[in-house]
């Protein structure tokens, strides 16, 4: 499956790995993991990591990025990981290197890279980077294992969600005999200190319906701004504030910035990723997200997804 690619990393000794921007933990435990899986087998490469600030996902080891100049990408090979479009790439200089490829989950839009696999029926990009050390026959050190296990816990929902299968609990235990504290991992990303439990709060009661109960949060840029948090706490960290409410299969978190009004959906049982496509976004049947230009076009989009909870 990943023997293009596998004959890539062997043939280039300089590594640049890139994952989308924003970054939530699959995004950052496929680039660390990937990081750490080819130091460990390849200790003669050189290997990199780019993006944008990891922000939340600061907690995970070694998730500081590198600094590099235009020309670390000349004669280098550039992985993009878990990025279903060339809008989401954190830093676009892999355009740069020598040789592309790409690893993602997501539904496929368009290829942008030489060699690309690209598997829906994975639960994560994690899942793809742990499959692809299997294959290889690679040894995965604490830290790829620690990474990238972190990546499914939280693209899988802790393994609740109808995308992770026994293929997922087999890779997965591949990594947990690597013999890292699965305490690490669950206790940063899970704990919250009263100020979190206190916003989502103020966004539980910020829900409304539509008619066909579909679930929806819309926060306008004044009161974004008022709330002094960033892009990725109020749009995808409040979206599922929305799940698991009895009777509602779709949510929305609509959040309003200068970029335009941010759409996280969600759903139980519908496949919404062609309407996240509709209107400029992507991603996943159950997660998509999209930006669109004003709450006027928001508003269409919540009405497509009513119609769709009657299909």
């Amino acid at each position: 499956m990943f023997e293009a690619i596998t004959r890539l990393i062997r043939e280039y000794n300089t590594i640049i790995l890139h994952r989308h921007s924003r970054p939530d933990g699959d995004a950052m435990g496929s680039q660390i993991g990937l990081k750490h899986l080819l130091r460990e087998n390849f200790p003669e490469k050189t290997v990199y990591v780019v993006g944008d600030d990891p922000k939340f996902f600061g907690f995970m080891e070694d998730s500081v990025m590198d600094t590099l100049p235009d020309e670390a990408w000349q004669g280098a090979l550039a992985i993009i990981l878990d990025s279903g479009s060339p809008a989401m790439v954190s830093d676009d200089r892999y355009r740069l290197a020598a040789a592309t490829a790409r690893i993602d989950h997501h539904i496929f839009c368009e290829k942008f890279a030489d060699e690309e696999v690209i598997d829906t029926g994975f639960e994560s990009c994690c899942g793809m980077v742990t499959a692809l050390g299997v294959e290889a026959g690679w040894q995965f050190n604490r830290i790829a294992g620690k990474s990238l296990f972190t990546g499914m816990v939280t693209d899988s929902g802790r393994f609740r969600y109808d995308s992770a299968t026994a293929r997922t609990f087999r890779l997965a235990s591949v990594l947990m005999d690597t013999g890292f504290d699965i305490n690490q991992i669950f206790r940063p990303l899970y704990a919250d200190d009263y100020e979190s439990k206190e916003l989502k709060a103020k966004f539980i009661l910020k829900i409304r319906f539509t008619e066909k109960r579909v679930a929806y949060i819309y926060t306008t840029r004044e009161e974004f701004a008022e709330l002094n948090k960033d892009v990725f706490t109020i749009s995808r960290g409040m979206v599922n504030t929305m799940a698991d409410i009895r009777g509602t299969d779709i949510w929305v978190n609509f959040t309003e910035t200068d970029k335009g009004v941010l759409c996280e959906i969600r759903s139980a049982c519908y496949n919404i990723n062609p309407i996240a496509v509709k209107y400029g976004g992507g991603g996943h049947a159950k997660a998509s997200g999209a930006t669109v230009p004003d709450r006027e076009t928001a508003m269409a989009m919540l009405a497509d997804l009513d119609a769709l909870t009657g299909e």
